[in-house]
């Protein structure tokens, strides 16, 4: 018997607004624990939450890049159960009436374009992080309350490729709206992955396995594989699946047993007492859509516009922070496609040589953008242009200063350049003889000689074109 997998995935987003969803305490990854707190994150009697306004926003941009129907009135629930990792003893969610409600996504498959059904969007907190040793667990309520966006997708998904394609393209799209870094490694982004296997043609669901904490996007993808065939093995065997949760070893490359999920658990929801139902007017859902930053697809679009290729382009939107360095360095008014293969080559050479991310490139992308448009207006050489690129590399300053510092100014000048031409002609004869035999590398040879003659500032492109025209003559 043939099986089909059926996926769905949960993934949680952190995100990266000033303060926390519900209180006035920052935000900031990394800090000394319990050190970005206040009162009402330790749930302290008296204190009373407040509606973070950007995290609303936010979420409503989310919402739009996944086509989700907006609901206009903001309700909150109470998730109450017990957890050390909890401190009120509940959490406020969206339960019954989520932010955002029947979506979608496409993802790239091998058989073209797949749109994934999202079922649900909706705003909650965060709980604060468990640290755990030999003797006993630590709480850090840095964590507590920072807010979160779930997004519940429809059981389209099929296949381990499928999931991660999904998980990455819901990480690119909160990337480019600037509300999360998507980092799943610093738990910015967190996925589970619910997963059943059904016979072929059957409709109906068989018994869900929950995978947690995959902490990688490649780990989705080998989880989600490994499960489909544990399942297919038990099915074939003719014993039954166990509802479950499930984690990924990333040692052994296998799923191993959390714990026996028998029933649904009760939560006891209920309205959130202390924030009453918030109207969203037409113009503030309006504005948080009209002045949301670019996704990946809309810039793809526009760099092809700009005469780049399906391969730049692809390279610049893989990083969000590389696109904005295009976007600053192109206001310069170099030639697109030249300034990309500086950024896509030369550029990332050094980000890999220096093994730093391009926020931390020394070189500005104004002053880069200003360099290749004198590469591109022939007012240095592209050799020259390296030389001024390595003297940025060490101080970030204007490349006029630069070059006017270094003496590289390029010769454009036809009457000079045709002089040096026919010196180095007269004294390689040979050169003429071999050209004239079809000894095309007699050019290339003449050039270099001129070059060097010139001390590297002629104009090769105009050295070339007279070096033929000169040889042709004789």
């Amino acid at each position: 018997m043939n099986f089909e997998a059926v996926i769905g995935l949960e993934i949680h987003v952190e995100m990266n607004t000033k303060s926390k969803m519900f209180s006035t305490a920052p935000i900031r990854y990394g800090a000394l624990p319990n050190s970005l707190t206040v009162p009402l994150d330790f749930a302290f009697p008296g204190t009373m939450p407040v509606v973070n306004k950007q995290a609303v926003i936010n979420a409503i941009r989310i919402c739009n890049a996944l086509h989700m129907t907006i609901d206009r009135e903001l309700w909150f629930d109470r998730k109450n159960y017990f957890y050390s990792d909890l401190p009120k003893g509940y959490q406020i969610t969206q339960q019954q009436r989520p932010i955002g409600s029947n979506g979608y996504l496409e993802i790239e498959t091998s058989l073209g374009k797949k749109k994934i059904s999202i079922e649900r969007l909706h705003l909650e907190e965060d709980t604060c992080k468990q640290l755990h040793s030999w003797d006993c667990t630590l709480l850090d309520y840095n964590r507590a309350g920072i807010p979160l966006v779930e997004i519940v997708s429809r059981p389209d998904l099929r296949s381990g490729q499928e999931a991660r394609q999904y998980a990455e393209k819901i990480r690119s799209i909160v990337s480019f709206l600037d509300v999360s870094n998507g980092k799943m490694e610093e738990g910015s982004l967190r996925c589970d992955v619910n997963i059943s296997l059904r016979p072929i043609g059957s409709e109906k669901y068989g018994t869900k396995v929950e995978i947690k904490n995959l902490n990688s996007f490649a780990n989705i993808e080998k989880a989600v594989d490994y499960e489909i065939k544990r399942q297919e093995m038990i099915l074939i065997s003719g014993d039954s699946v166990i509802q479950e949760t499930r984690r990924f070893d990333e040692g052994i490359k296998q799923t191993v047993l959390m714990r026996l999920k028998t029933d649904a658990v009760d939560y006891k929801y209920f309205t959130e007492p202390n924030i009453t139902p918030i109207r969203l007017s037409e113009e503030f859902i309006k504005d948080a859509i009209e002045t949301s930053p670019e996704l990946a697809e809309v810039k793809l679009a526009r760099y092809k516009d700009l005469g780049l290729s399906d391969y730049d382009s692809q390279i610049l939107i893989s990083n969000k922070n590389t696109c904005a360095y295009f976007d600053k360095a192109i206001k310069s008014g170099p030639n697109a496609k030249l300034l990309a293969n500086w950024i896509i080559v030369d550029v990332q050479a050094v980000l890999n040589k220096e093994m730093i991310e391009i926020d931390d490139f020394k070189v500005s992308p104004e002053h880069l953008g200003k360099l290749v448009l004198m590469i591109e207006k022939e007012q240095v050489s592209n050799k020259q242009g390296r030389e001024i690129f390595q003297k940025l590399l060490e101080k970030d300053e204007d490349p006029e200063v630069i070059k006017k510092a270094l003496g590289v100014d390029l010769i454009n000048d036809n009457n000079m350049i045709a002089e040096a031409v026919k010196h180095v002609i007269d004294e390689n004869p040979q050169a003429v003889v071999d050209y004239h035999n079809g000894k095309d590398r007699a050019v290339g040879f003449l050039v270099g000689q001129v070059m060097k003659k010139t001390a590297g500032k002629a104009n090769p492109a105009i050295v070339s074109k007279l070096v033929i025209e000169e040889l042709k003559r004789r």
